[in-house]
């Protein structure tokens, strides 16, 4: 009894084992088959739409980068200052350098074709940041959300400023922020608490300009504003333009749009504080056509662009406003800027730029005393003598309505 007893103990105790290793055996592939049915399924991915091929306005970088920048098409200004238009060919950037573009990266998320050394710009999280897929923000743009800064100096309150409050200011009068170098009782009696003296040398030196740089860079900070443009006297704002232009990027996140008046990066010298130099290349906006930043960038910039230190910075690097705002952004903040074809000065032959192609841009300028023939070529009711800028005659075309306009017809380029 004792010997069977031993056996059924023996028995029993094997058919456990077995028993275990069978259970064993089943968990995982159990688990397994719950957690996969537990798992959603993958979205299909939307292809993109195909684009139009051998557009006109289309720029290609020496990588063969092709960069759509926002649609061209019908576009007004409603009476709040938003942007409408209507979708069609795409406009196009390039930057100097074919690494140096915005493009949609795979999953919509990283956004930026990363040169060295640069960051590249991220969309909000589970999304894309608006402009390089040619998204537009939820919340249309007005023109209230741009500060529009003019940079000016007292004798030209006449001859320049005239211009620009008879034109484009007059339809952006509350936006325009005119930065000057004295006082001008008839110039603030016209536009209210948006004139600045900045009490900065008359002078066009270095420090000077930078001195008014600070003090447009402080206004932007305080007015809360979405978009801080830098424009001079002698610029054109196509407002529709402008606001189509902005509408294609998130305040938010870093943006520096402009034109460079070189074709490569410059080179300066930064001085260092055990009074030796390092040697930096970066890319800038001349400000003679205009510039745009995001709010989101100009906050970062506040360490060496606030409160006066704008100035200190410039004087690290010995060159002008312009150049500073470059250095800021692209050396130290190691953002790029966006190349764009859209901004204009006088420094380059305006002549150049298609008739039918003037009231899609941004900004316009003219030739001062020296190249007085360096204008836009565009047909109208003034002829050259009447409206040697031609800012009457794009005024004209965009805003017929205006009081003083001519009855609006065909004209000839």
């Amino acid at each position: 009894m004792h010997f069977a007893s031993v056996g059924v103990s023996k028995l029993c105790f094997l058919f456990s084992l077995a028993l275990c290793a069978l259970l064993l055996i089943l968990i995982p592939v159990l688990q397994s088959s719950q957690r996969q049915g537990d798992l959603p399924l993958p979205r299909p991915h939307a292809r993109p739409p195909p684009g139009r091929k051998g557009s006109a306005n289309t720029l290609r970088n020496p990588g063969g980068l092709v960069v759509p920048l926002w649609e061209t098409g019908a576009a007004t200004v409603g009476k709040n200052g938003s942007y409408t238009g209507q979708g069609g060919a795409g406009d196009t950037i390039r930057n100097g350098d074919p690494l140096r573009g915005r493009t949609a990266g795979q999953g919509g998320r990283d956004l930026h074709v990363q040169g060295p050394g640069r960051r590249g710009l991220r969309g909000p999280e589970g999304g894309s940041f608006p402009g390089a897929l040619g998204t537009k923000s939820r919340d249309p743009l007005e023109l209230k959300d741009i500060f529009i800064a003019v940079k000016t100096t007292r004798k030209y309150h006449k001859s320049r400023l005239e211009l620009l409050f008879q034109t484009w200011v007059s339809r952006a009068k509350e936006q325009t922020y005119i930065f000057t170098d004295g006082n001008d009782q008839e110039l603030r009696s016209r536009t209210g608490a948006n004139v600045i003296n900045t009490n900065c040398s008359a002078a066009h030196t270095r420090q000077a300009l930078c001195c008014k740089m600070s003090v447009e860079y402080d206004k932007f900070i305080e007015s809360q504003k979405k978009w801080f443009c830098h424009m001079d006297d002698d610029n054109y704002v196509i407002l529709p333009g402008l606001l189509k232009l902005l509408s294609s990027y998130h305040p938010s996140q870093d943006v520096y749009l402009g034109r460079p008046s070189l074709d490569h990066p410059i080179e300066a010298a930064e001085r260092v504080k055990s009074d030796g130099t390092v040697s930096v290349k970066f890319w800038f906006a001349t400000g003679g056509a205009g510039f745009c930043i995001s709010r989101g960038l100009a906050l970062k910039m506040s360490p060496w662009a606030s409160l006066g230190n704008f100035i200190s910075t410039a004087e690290k690097i010995r060159l002008p406003d312009d150049c500073t705002i470059g250095y800021i952004i692209e050396a130290l903040l190691e953002v790029s800027l966006t190349h764009t074809q859209l901004f204009h000065s006088h420094l380059e032959n305006l002549q150049r730029l298609p008739s039918d192609s003037v009231l899609e841009q941004v900004t316009l300028s003219y030739g001062g005393f020296e190249n007085r023939r360096n204008v836009v070529s565009i047909g109208g009711p003034f002829s050259i003598i009447e409206d040697p800028s031609r800012f009457k005659t794009v005024h004209c075309q965009l805003f017929p309505d205006t009081d003083w306009c001519p009855r609006r017809r065909t004209y000839r380029h």
